[in-house]
């Protein structure tokens, strides 16, 4: 069977997106001024300081790369909501997370800088996963799964990580891998 573009007109004006003009802000959201709009919103503009605090359960939104990179902390929450935590970590060279598992949490992490591995498994003598991630790789950590990631590179590792259910306190603000094991 041949196609001829005149058999099936109802495919000849079929648009790539369900909008009718697509604003030229959806491309470049650094060049618009949200400030009086939308107060909540940090800056995407990186040239901007990223203030890292916990923003609660108002609506917020950020360049979460740039505020990964920014970070140099051991963990800082940035948002905690009643069903939902995101934190900002930096490992530094050498060290780790630490073997932990969170028995009713999942986790997801996204690396935005560095290199590292991630260590799974079903108890803590048996990580029996072990994959090397950097750049732009996500782990998922279903709940109950004990876990390592450990910076295996020579720069800090900048990374954000979600927990759904919040795992640590709103506010939360680990300056270092031992003020970490000190809170727990």
């Amino acid at each position: 069977m041949y196609y001829a573009g005149f058999m099936y007109p109802q495919y000849a004006q079929v648009s790539m997106y369900p909008y009718p003009r697509q604003p030229a802000y959806w491309t470049y959201p650094q060049q618009i001024d949200y400030s009086s709009r939308y107060p909540y919103r940090q800056s995407s503009n990186i040239s901007e300081s990223i203030e890292l605090k916990d923003y609660g359960k108002t609506p917020f939104v950020v360049n979460i790369k740039e505020a990964s990179k920014h970070n140099n902390t051991f963990r800082t929450a940035l948002w905690t909501g009643n069903h939902l935590q995101v934190t900002v970590m930096s490992i530094n060279v050498g060290e780790d997370i630490g073997s932990e598992v969170h028995p009713t949490v999942d986790q997801f992490l996204r690396i935005e800088q560095g290199q590292g591995m991630v260590r799974m498994g079903d108890k803590k003598d048996n990580l029996y996963i072990e994959k090397m991630v950097s750049d732009d790789d996500a782990i998922m950590v279903p709940a109950g799964t004990w876990h390592n990631l450990i910076n295996t590179g020579q720069i800090p590792l900048k990374l954000y990580t979600i927990y759904a259910p919040p795992q640590h306190l709103f506010g939360t603000v680990h300056r270092t891998k031992a003020d970490a094991m000190a809170a727990e």
